[in-house]
């Protein structure tokens, strides 16, 4: 298996709180910036691209856990992978990974590929985005 699809994040002092390590919403922004950059920048799938095929991703459950914190001006990674059943659903795994190798969070999303007329999640939706991509094995298709 290949390594996962990352991307490189500074945390911002903006972005932490009171004890200045990264807010814990803020972990969310860095995993859709992560999921984004795969689609578009990566698998070449713009949202505009979704939208005219009549499709959208729709998140139905998303967990995080905090092993360790990240202070401002901290570098980290944060990989992105996506895991498929044979179902409607499948999950992305997102984590973040301090510039010593040590894991800052886990977050884990059940998704679907949501049909934007009938309002209903697609059948295999993995079938989809082998088709959308300009390249399915990034996403382990």
């Amino acid at each position: 298996m290949s390594e996962p699809f990352s991307v490189r994040v500074t945390v911002r002092g903006d972005e932490t709180d009171v004890q200045e390590h990264l807010n814990q919403a803020v972990y969310l922004n860095y995993a859709e910036h992560a999921r984004w950059s795969l689609l578009h920048q990566a698998a070449g799938i713009s949202q505009a691209g979704l939208l005219s095929g009549g499709v959208g991703p729709v998140a139905l459950e998303t967990t995080i856990r905090y092993p360790r914190e990240l202070p401002a001006g901290d570098e980290a990674e944060v990989t992105c992978a996506f895991e498929w059943g044979g179902g409607k659903t499948f999950r992305i795994r997102r984590t973040v990974r301090k510039a010593d190798g040590a894991v800052a969070a886990e977050i884990d999303a059940a998704v679907g590929l949501l049909d934007l007329k009938a309002r209903k999640p697609v059948p295999a939706p993995h079938d989809r985005f082998r088709q959308l991509a300009t390249d399915p094995a990034l996403f382990g298709l």
